[in-house]
């Protein structure tokens, strides 16, 4: 008796053979049709080298009696004590041979920030684009 029970029990086992047939096919056609496929082509945009170096800052300095001096890089100049209206001048001519001309204020961090802001001002009205704040690295 104990026989004819276990013939009649469910198969509780999953057969896997036909599941790796079926992956091996697909592994064999995957192999032959990768080659054959064209990778996308991706059109990048190109940009024009510029011919010009850089032109080195300007740099105006604000010293803690609030005077100013001015430093040009390109030169290599020591920094020149000016008053806001001769900075006025120099600025200006700088930005008659180079309207891309940038500037950098470097300010000691004792002077009061209106000090700064009316230097930044002053050099928005000489129509200066490029300005930026120099600072030391800790």
């Amino acid at each position: 008796m104990q026989s004819r029970r276990s013939s009649h029990l469910p198969i509780s086992q999953i057969n896997v053979v036909p599941y790796i047939d079926v992956m091996l096919v697909l592994l064999v056609i995957f192999m032959i049709t990768a080659p054959l496929m064209n990778p996308g082509q991706i059109d990048l945009p190109s940009v024009g080298k510029s011919l010009a170096p850089p032109v080195a800052p300007l740099e105006v300095i604000i010293k803690k009696d609030t005077t100013l001096a001015l430093r040009d890089h390109a030169k290599g100049e020591q920094e020149l004590p000016v008053s806001i209206g001769e900075l006025k001048s120099l600025l200006k001519q700088k930005l008659d041979k180079n309207p891309e001309q940038s500037v950098v204020i470097s300010a000691d961090k004792k002077v009061r920030y209106e000090e700064v802001i009316n230097v930044m001002d002053m050099l928005q009205q000489q129509h200066i684009k490029k300005v930026g704040l120099l600072t030391k690295a800790k």
